[in-house]
């Protein structure tokens, strides 16, 4: 379950395109920061995917993914060219292939090393999903089989692209967008696949949404938060308010991780079916030479600081890639000691953190501005992050010993099972 982000740069208050996305996989799912530099070779030698393998292309573009750490694909990421990609997973009546093929987060991957545009990325996936599907497994511990939807964008426009099997529609973005795990196109699509054209205008999310996985996935009622909060802030929408996004809990005053009536854009696991939660989270501004993207490279986009990456600066130290065993030598398990010590008394640790965690990223902002306009990025990047890694590790230090659980045994439950299984001891 996942939430996704666009707004044309007429909606923003610095002229620049935003795009934004939060992750949400299983608890112990970790999720690897990567660079992978351009790739050359014969077109046609085989790519080896997280299930099948294809023929490679010629030359591919270097990209930045947030990838799950057990499969080929990402689940959101950029490329060199300012392009980005995040997948939602749909539901529809007919159920998603079993049989192994292309998953969406390879697909992800595969339109940002192949596309130098939004459009020529909308048109690679489209054209792999003709010839190779979508098909298998994409849990983690639970076993997850679900089509594919997507926003694409670039400095210039963006594209919602939604799927199910070998079938796709697809619309531009108008302003702004929210896209999460439900159909959403309707009658005013732009480009539809030949087996689902019937000769006039329909509302093809209709046609295809399983009512019942939507129910549970609260995907369109998400997404219409998600379209609500992006219109109510444009057309002075900024990364800051992006990311004000990503870590919205909904309008209940009586929520915390424990107590939600309804999955949230910004995603807390608990007992029963709501195992997943917000594992990683993107937000990025994308203007002709000066592209920023924001990353937490950790869990709870609430509980976490977005950091700078630009493609050609050096690169921040990502880490080693982490599993789904607690590892302290990797960022994603060291963020997992903040974060799971504030599920213990979750609202009044989270009051604690978020005005620093706001100052900081403006901060941040800030010097990036300023690093921009004095030709140094390098050094301003580098000092982002230190200052990140830095406060999270005092606010974990500051947070009360011996604090009171929250009070519902399945939820603290669900937990400890969980932390067993990965061997996290705090």
């Amino acid at each position: 379950m996942c939430d996704t982000l666009a707004a044309l740069a007429a909606s923003t208050a610095r002229g620049a395109a935003l795009f934004a996305k939060n992750s949400d996989r299983e608890r112990n799912e970790a999720q690897a920061l990567e660079l992978h530099p351009r790739r050359e070779g014969a077109a046609g030698r085989p790519l080896r995917l997280t299930y099948v393998t294809i023929p490679d292309v010629a030359r591919t573009h270097a990209v930045l993914l947030s990838r799950p750490f057990w499969m080929w694909g990402a689940e959101m990421g950029a490329n060199e060219h300012g392009v980005v990609i995040g997948n939602e997973a749909l539901h529809a009546k007919t159920p998603a292939q079993r049989r192994r093929a292309l998953i969406g987060m390879d697909l992800v991957r595969l339109g940002l090393e192949r596309a130098a545009t939004a459009r020529e990325a909308l048109d690679v996936i489209v054209d792999l999903l003709e010839r190779h599907g979508q098909g298998g497994d994409c849990g983690h511990l639970g076993r997850f089989y679900y089509n594919n939807g997507f926003i694409i964008a670039d400095p210039a426009e963006a594209y919602v692209l939604e799927t199910a099997g070998r079938s796709w529609v697809w619309e531009k973005v108008r302003g702004q967008r929210a896209l999460s795990n439900a159909y959403s196109i309707g009658a005013g699509y732009y480009g539809l696949s030949p087996d689902l054209d019937r000769g006039a205008p329909y509302d093809v999310a209709a046609s295809l949404i399983d009512e019942a996985r939507d129910a549970l996935s609260f995907g369109r009622g998400r997404c219409a938060r998600g379209q609500a909060l992006l219109d109510g802030a444009a057309p002075a929408l900024t990364p800051a308010a992006m990311m004000a996004i990503l870590r919205d809990h909904g309008d209940d005053p009586d929520w915390t991780p424990a107590n939600t009536r309804n999955r949230t854009i910004c995603m807390h696991a608990s007992a029963g079916p709501r195992r997943s939660q917000s594992v990683a989270s993107l937000v990025s501004e994308l203007a002709p030479g000066r592209t920023v993207h924001w990353i937490t490279g950790s869990s709870g986009p609430c509980t976490s600081v977005f950091k700078p990456f630009v493609f050609g600066a050096a690169v921040p130290p990502f880490g080693p890639t982490p599993t789904d065993q607690a590892d302290a030598a990797s960022r994603w398990w060291t963020h997992e000691r903040l974060h799971r010590a504030m599920l213990a008394d979750f609202t009044p640790a989270l009051a604690a953190i978020a005005a620093e965690r706001d100052a900081l990223e403006a901060t941040f902002q800030a010097r990036i501005d300023q690093a921009f306009a004095a030709g140094g990025l390098d050094g301003a990047i580098a000092r982002c992050w230190a200052e990140a890694d830095a406060a999270e590790a005092r606010w974990r230090q500051d947070l009360a010993p011996g604090a009171t659980p929250e009070s519902a045994p399945a939820h603290r439950r669900s937990w400890a099972r969980l932390n067993h299984v990965a061997g996290f001891v705090d």
